[in-house]
């Protein structure tokens, strides 16, 4: 893997992966959550946090092991496929560990805390790196040329 191929992927981008991301994963658990546990699930003022161990499950054990797997076996989410980017190591530029996968995932919620500010450092970040990659050390980066062919213009 040559430097030069590559360009670190910024903010935007990365927001529609993640938009991508979550309707994936909502189409997966709102009908099952639908299903066990009616209407009232959404729409009810008395929902707790937790609704029941199927809650758990859907919601919050679901995401984490589908996302960190995606990292360890494909480099990127379904999200970060559909714009070519991939999550490496920030040194070597190879596939996460497990660690390091797991870091990054729980990293998310220590960057979300303090009004998204750890996710919106990638806009500011040399490198686009949200406060989830620098804890994590990784970075996301994709082909400079996406497409079939380099852009070229007669002149």
């Amino acid at each position: 893997m040559q430097d030069n191929e590559f360009e670190y992927v910024g903010f935007w981008p990365r927001v529609g992966a993640a938009i991508i991301d979550t309707i994936i994963i909502l189409v997966i658990t709102v009908p099952l959550l639908v299903a066990i546990y009616g209407e009232g699930y959404y729409f009810s003022d008395d929902t707790p946090l937790i609704a029941g161990q199927a809650d758990f499950l859907l919601s919050w054990v679901f995401p984490a092991v589908a996302t960190i797997l995606f990292w360890l076996h494909k480099q990127a989410t379904p999200g970060k496929m559909a714009i070519s980017a991939r999550v490496v190591d920030a040194q070597t530029g190879n596939s996460l560990t497990v660690g390091q996968s797991i870091g990054r995932y729980f990293g998310y919620i220590i960057a979300t805390l303090p009004l998204f500010l750890g996710i919106i450092w990638v806009a500011f970040d040399p490198r686009k790196q949200g406060w989830h990659d620098k804890l994590a050390g990784t970075v996301v980066i994709r082909s400079k040329n996406r497409g079939p062919i380099p852009v070229k213009f007669d002149s």
